[in-house]
């Protein structure tokens, strides 16, 4: 079953990604984009709820990474895994969000 271990890895990693900017505006006071606002993704949650949520995706992502099989950080392919899952969920994360501030489009901010 190692390639569960792997699926989870990659999950892990995208549920990490996704809690820094949540986690990050809300300890900043800052209202962001989460998906209890309304409407769901695009409109902006409080800083509480951003930092309730960044939290809960840290948490999983630490379940899927460190709970799940036996990762190791010397692992080219744990690593590779993970990896790709923090990239893909980056470049989503870029895209939707750089949507609402400007980061899709730099020239015309």
């Amino acid at each position: 079953m190692q390639w569960a271990h792997y699926v989870s890895y990659f999950f892990g990693s995208a549920f990490l990604t996704n809690a820094v900017p949540h986690f990050v505006s809300g300890v900043m006071g800052r209202p962001f984009q989460s998906p209890f606002a309304s409407p769901p993704g695009e409109g902006l949650s409080s800083s509480t709820v951003n930092v309730l949520w960044g939290f809960f995706n840290l948490a999983v992502g630490y379940v899927l990474i460190c709970r799940v099989g036996d990762f190791d950080l010397r692992s080219t392919t744990d690593v590779v895994a993970s990896g790709l899952g923090a990239l893909l969920m980056s470049m989503v994360m870029a895209y939707m969000f750089g949507r609402f501030h400007g980061g899709n489009s730099p020239g015309d901010a």
